[in-house]
């Protein structure tokens, strides 16, 4: 054993240096601490340079996030509401990079709001003590937010396979439509509150989130609209010529998807009905409305309700699960569905249709729908269409103020009547009449006659009204007064109404000023109103209104793009319908 000095000694449990000391303990304790502040100075050194990688990493993906945003949120008509609502959630930054990403976004949050809206409309119903016009008017706004739900979620749907599902175009009509749609359903809901005083108090707790919904749909609309145009321009740079329709069509004119048996189904002359209606119970059912409901839902078959002739007084309603109905009737002048709902007895203009079409495919021929509620009843509609590439075929359509509501979606009518007073063709379908007659009718004392009111509200919706090759004229009670009632082509129901007529038999009915203002200069710079080789003697464009919107087309380019084959995409679904049309002009 070693020799120690006694103060060295590791027995004597110190270490002395100088005249203090550290004992054994705490000099382990030292040199364990230095060891552990070593270590973690190298654990803190190693994160810091991680984190510091990984905040930057995560900085430059924000920025490249925040970049595309503004970007794509630049070409929207309300960018400041775009960008802040998607740029809240950085958790998509690592998602987005494209404005197709974005655009996917900005419908998820959409779709949000408005099952928000839904909320807020339930709770508008438990807080209040509802008048009955305000209970139809919520049942409405109920039934337009379901349906924007659907056309939002169908949207998003068909965007995950854009652009290889069809062609670009055909894409870009189909996406353009479906939010068209879901901004006019909110439109819709909000117009159900107008109709007096006390209900404009509900109209106001909605404005706000339905406002919101209407400015996400159109952000997201304008954002589809200059992705789809781009797309466009860049494929026919490639291609050097226009975009070739993918839809392939047979020698016997319908398109090859169709089946041997729709082909002949579609062709005759006459056609075997699923079921028959009969008033003197003749039939299968005695009412239109129970043959609709055996009808099978969410079908791609045709089914096909006859009609025989007699008077049915019923309102009836063909649901969106109801697809592919065709009503036929034993002829317009045989078959009649009348009704007499109106907004002076209490209903709202949505619901006074005496007949509602929302399933999409719908087809009608030889029949006529009509309201009878009068002229002094104000709105009341007879017919009501919210059906997507839907098509009427020799009927009539006969009511007074607010005739023929189209609603939303693709429409085609085709050798059919229309006949009313105040606005008596509105709404905002994208709707193409051909070889159609337009007759204002004798209205109340004061009243002017409104062929069109036109509700587009957005000026990238592709919507509008267009009448090619029909005659506007005057029924038989109006004809010896008309020049007591003046009678006008349209007037803007909202601020981007669009409406053109061409190559039309106009009669002297029409006033020479052609169009009529809504309220003062509303309107006025952003409508758009057209007129394309018309004829007749009411035809003249001299001593049209000189506003910033209307023009008379002088270029048959311009005037193209609203035939059927180009404003309603129509060459492919209106030939499987069987009826005639025409494609150009």
């Amino acid at each position: 054993m070693a020799n120690w000095p006694e103060n060295l000694s590791p027995n004597s449990g110190k270490f002395r240096v100088g005249a203090g000391g550290f004992s054994r303990k705490k000099l382990i304790i030292v040199i364990l601490s230095s060891l552990l502040v070593a270590s973690v100075v190298s654990i803190a050194a190693t994160f810091t340079k991680k984190y510091s990688k990984t905040h930057q990493e995560n900085a430059a993906n924000i920025a490249a996030f925040h970049d595309v945003l503004r970007s794509s949120c630049s070409s929207t008509r309300f960018p400041q509401l775009c960008f802040t609502a998607i740029a809240s959630l950085p958790s998509l930054a690592a998602s987005v990079s494209t404005q197709k990403d974005v655009i996917e976004a900005s419908l998820n949050l959409t779709i949000l709001a408005v099952e928000h809206s839904f909320i807020n409309i339930e709770r508008a119903i438990r807080r209040r003590k509802l008048t009955r016009r305000e209970k139809i008017a919520i049942h409405d706004c109920q039934e337009n937010i379901d349906e924007t739900l659907d056309e939002l979620r169908e949207t998003a749907d068909d965007l995950k396979v854009y652009p290889w599902k069809k062609s670009i175009s055909e894409q870009a009509d189909d996406l353009k439509t479906l939010l068209s749609a879901a901004m006019t359903n909110q439109e819709s809901c909000l117009d159900g509150f107008s109709h007096d005083g006390a209900d404009k108090k509900v109209k106001k707790e909605l404005e706000k989130g339905l406002g919101h919904v209407k400015k996400m749909c159109s952000n997201a609309l304008a954002m589809i609209c200059n992705m789809t145009g781009t797309d466009m321009a860049s494929e026919k740079e490639k291609t050097g010529a226009s975009e070739r329709r993918l839809e392939e069509m047979g020698d016997d004119g319908f398109p090859k998807w169709l089946s041997a048996g729709d082909r002949k189904l579609l062709q005759a002359g006459d056609v075997t009905p699923n079921v028959k209606v009969a008033a003197d119970g003749s039939g299968d059912y005695r009412t239109v409305s129970e043959a609709v409901a055996v009808a099978p839902e969410k079908s791609s078959m045709r089914f096909i309700i006859g009609i025989k002739a007699g008077v049915y007084r019923e309102n009836v309603e063909v649901p969106k699960k109801k697809t592919n109905l065709m009503f036929v009737g034993d002829g317009r002048k045989n078959t009649i569905i009348t009704g007499d709902r109106n907004v002076v007895d209490g209903s709202t203009t949505f619901k006074s249709a005496t007949v509602a079409i929302v399933g999409a495919g719908f087809l009608a021929r030889g029949l006529t729908f009509e309201n009878t509620a009068g002229p002094s009843k104000h709105q009341a509609v007879a017919l009501r269409v919210g059906s997507d590439r839907s098509a009427f075929y020799d009927c009539d359509i006969l009511a007074y103020q607010d005739t023929l509501y189209v609603h939303s979606l693709r429409q085609f009518y085709r050798a059919c009547l229309i006949a009313g007073t105040v606005d008596f063709i509105f709404g905002n379908a994208a709707a193409v009449f051909q070889d159609c007659d337009i007759h204002a009718r004798r209205p109340n004392s004061g009243q002017r006659n409104m062929l069109t009111a036109q509700g587009r509200n957005d000026p990238n919706e592709n919507t509008g009204i267009v009448i090619q090759n029909c005659r506007i004229g005057a029924t038989s009670d109006l004809l010896p007064v008309k020049s007591s009632f003046p009678s006008y082509l349209g007037r803007p129901w909202k601020q981007y109404s669009r409406t053109v007529v061409m190559k039309s038999d106009v009669s002297d009915v029409i006033r020479p000023e052609g169009w009529y203002p809504w309220n003062e200069d509303f309107a006025l710079d952003t409508l758009y109103y057209a007129e394309y080789q018309n004829t007749g003697t009411g035809a003249g464009t001299a001593g049209r209104v000189n506003w910033k919107g209307y023009k008379v087309i002088t270029q048959t380019a311009e005037a193209e793009q609203f035939s059927a084959g180009n404003f309603i995409s129509g060459s492919s679904w209106l030939r499987s319908t069987g009826f005639p049309f025409s494609v150009g002009l």
